[in-house]
């Protein structure tokens, strides 16, 4: 499976921030269908960096309302990317 296919999306968010500056850690958005050996490809691949570990969850969808309507958004996955000592993903330095 290409890369780019299995990483959908950067999570920005105070907490992942702060996961980055302290333990080199980034967070993404990946196929739900993906596991952490296809994961660390992907990274490797994509971004050209070591990766020392990953970590994944299945974050729940949550129950919304559209009017009188309920309904609930889908579930999706999250992977918590380490990377080696002295490893950095350039492109989010600036955010």
């Amino acid at each position: 499976m290409n890369g780019h296919k299995i990483i959908l999306a950067h999570v920005n968010t105070e907490r992942t921030t702060k996961l980055l500056a302290d333990n080199n850690e980034y967070v993404f958005r990946v196929e739900r269908r993906a596991t952490k050996y296809t994961i660390s490809n992907a990274i490797q691949e994509v971004f050209k960096v070591k990766v020392d570990s990953v970590r994944t969850m299945v974050v729940p969808g949550k129950m919304k309302r559209v009017r009188y309507k309920a309904g609930k958004t889908p579930a999706w996955k999250k992977a918590i990317v380490r990377l080696k000592a002295g490893q950095t993903i350039t492109i989010f330095d600036n955010v």
